[in-house]
């Protein structure tokens, strides 16, 4: 089974991903891929744009590749904000679309408290992106931080 998990920044994506899949799973996360192929020391969210291109296109053949085994394992893909296009492959997929929204003001903190300033961008563009759309999954509180 393929498993969306979409959000804003900081709405806690990943920690939903762990506290469900299971090692046996596959989980396509870009901000651990990235982290992955940093060098050591490496921020865990802020990267150049060489390592982010090597990133994406690992992206892409993982997900092409993770596809063909949606029925021996579940898949587990953290997408933002996916596209119209995006949604129409995940839903020929039958896939499961689960949104992790706690809420603006909670995103926008801890996005101030542990995110690059350029983040508060994308966490606006994503609920601006919303606005009078129902959403896809059954919006969730992630954890207390």
């Amino acid at each position: 089974m393929l498993i969306v998990v979409t959000g804003p920044p900081a709405a806690g994506k990943s920690t939903w991903i762990k506290e469900h899949a299971t090692a046996r799973d596959i989980v396509i996360d870009l901000d651990l891929m990235a982290l992955a192929m940093a060098g050591p020391g490496a921020d865990h969210h802020a990267h150049g744009d060489v390592l982010m291109r090597v990133v994406h296109r690992a992206r892409f053949a993982a997900l092409n590749e993770a596809y063909q085994h949606l029925d021996k394992v579940d898949v587990y893909v953290i997408h933002t904000q996916p596209s119209a296009k995006a949604l129409a492959k995940y839903k020929r997929l039958e896939a499961r679309i689960v949104t992790i929204d706690p809420g603006r003001e909670i995103v926008m903190g801890r996005v101030k408290a542990m995110r690059q300033p350029e983040m508060e961008r994308v966490v606006t563009r994503w609920y601006n992106a919303r606005r009078g759309r129902p959403a896809e999954g059954m919006p969730q509180a992630s954890r207390a931080w």
